[in-house]
């Protein structure tokens, strides 16, 4: 068994607390973790005080952001979730929430199923495409309150791919290094013209560590352009400026 009490205290240095079912799905989490990253690559972060601070702590710094009460219900979709991060974590401590995961790649579509189906969690789905394509779903445009992604894409990138999830009144929160404000800087003007304001950029460190993390907060401030997002690669080749 693994040793949850470093994981609760510094959820408490955050005002957190977790029950004892949410302990142990935490736990069989990792436990799925590391046993699925034996056949696929899932993570180069496997011990469990690293998977903690880096995965699920940081995961979680999305309090940090300030937008949402903990009773809110609320609509939320995780772009490029890859092991499910920072979508599962969320999910695990605000079991009430309405969850998608969204990931390119089928494989780790698989294993999310897995994992939402043994540490029984509802009103979740983990979704295989690709954000420029399911971006004009109808009940996915402009259909969540808040959009997040901890992909390693640049900001303007990014924002193409996130903003027109968002309803307009919701957020979207990228997960940054310290180093966020040059991003910010730079995607200002793609986020204007995607719909959205940055209306916020919080620096924190993780708890019990010097890991310097930053949230960019943009709130959607009207309807995203029809013709956004652009075909599936034109993001990525000629990201907005």
């Amino acid at each position: 068994m693994q040793d949850i009490s470093s994981f609760s205290r510094k959820l408490e240095s955050w005002n957190l607390k977790i029950t004892e079912k949410q302990q142990e799905q935490f736990i069989k989490y990792y436990e799925l973790l590391i046993e699925r990253n034996k056949v696929m690559n899932l993570t180069a972060i496997t011990e469990w005080e690293e998977v903690v601070q880096k995965h699920f702590i940081d995961s979680l710094s999305f309090v940090k952001a300030g937008v949402i009460k903990e009773q809110k219900e609320l609509k939320l979709i995780d772009i490029g979730t890859g092991a499910g991060f920072p979508g599962i974590p969320l999910k695990i401590l605000f079991p009430h929430w309405k969850v998608v995961l969204l990931d390119s790649l089928k494989k780790r579509v698989s294993f999310l199923n897995e994992v939402i189906q043994e540490l029984e969690l509802t009103n979740i789905e983990a979704i295989h495409g690709r954000a420029e394509d399911i971006a004009r779903a109808e009940g996915y445009r402009e259909g969540f309150d808040i959009c997040v992604s901890r992909a390693v894409a640049n900001l303007s990138i990014l924002s193409e791919y996130c903003i027109p999830f968002a309803k307009v009144g919701g957020y979207f929160i990228s997960y940054k290094s310290a180093k966020g404000e040059i991003e910010k800087k730079q995607a200002e003007h793609a986020i204007e013209i995607l719909g959205g304001k940055v209306e916020d950029m919080v620096f924190f460190q993780l708890p019990e560590s010097e890991i310097e993390r930053g949230l960019i907060i943009v709130k959607k401030i009207k309807e995203t352009n029809k013709k956004y997002p652009r075909k599936a690669g034109l993001p990525e080749k000629e990201p907005l400026k």
